[in-house]
């Protein structure tokens, strides 16, 4: 009887360890980089959780009197977030660490030769850019922003002047629901946010 007992307990043991390891694991689905903070462009991030889409939703810039008299130029933004950050999401009303977002941008048309009868209304064309926000403890505040340019593989965090040229540190730390992240934009996780209490003071 008393080797049964300490065969359950050494399996016991074994099984807590496991689950330590686990939770201290990165996912398979995280970010991944080179030289240890340049962050490979995940190939398959269309194959995550679809958050939501925005159409033409554009900041302040320098200059914005000037690009106000230009024609309009439609584009739509799509958000994706690697799909265990998605459970663990959905689990706490948190990100957990390993959490990384893919912003697509896409130019938007309205006029199409595969649907010539359409008169109004918008759709996604081309690619116009990618950029990440991730959340990972290598970095000293928690976070970090990476643009891609072009075809570019691998990029470095954005910092100094192309961090302050996009504000994206300031915008995610005081208009944003939870953390560093637009929840508000995402209406399904907004509501997880309420239910978990996770969403920032007074917001």
């Amino acid at each position: 009887m008393k080797k049964i007992l300490v065969g359950a307990g050494l399996a016991c043991v074994a099984l807590l360890g496991l689950v330590v390891n686990a939770q201290q694991t990165p996912a398979g689905d995280g970010p991944r980089y080179t030289n240890g903070t340049s962050l490979i462009r995940p190939a398959d991030y269309r194959e995550w959780i679809f958050l939501s889409s925005g159409l033409d939703m554009t900041y302040p810039q320098p200059g914005a009197a000037a690009q106000a008299q230009l024609p309009p130029r439609h584009s739509f933004t799509n958000v994706f977030v690697n799909p265990s950050s998605y459970r663990g999401f959905m689990q706490t009303g948190k990100w957990p660490n390993g959490t990384i977002f893919v912003l697509e941008a896409r130019r938007a048309d309205g006029v199409s030769r595969y649907f010539p009868n359409n008169q109004t209304g918008q759709f996604q064309t081309t690619l116009g850019g990618i950029e990440a926000n991730v959340k990972d403890s290598r970095f000293p505040d928690g976070w970090a922003f990476f643009g891609f340019s072009g075809d570019a593989a691998s990029a470095e965090p954005l910092a100094g002047e192309a961090l302050a040229r996009g504000q994206c540190v300031e915008c995610h730390t005081k208009e944003t629901a939870v953390e560093r992240t637009f929840v508000q934009f995402y209406p399904t996780l907004l509501d997880v946010a309420r239910q978990k209490g996770t969403l920032k003071p007074g917001f």
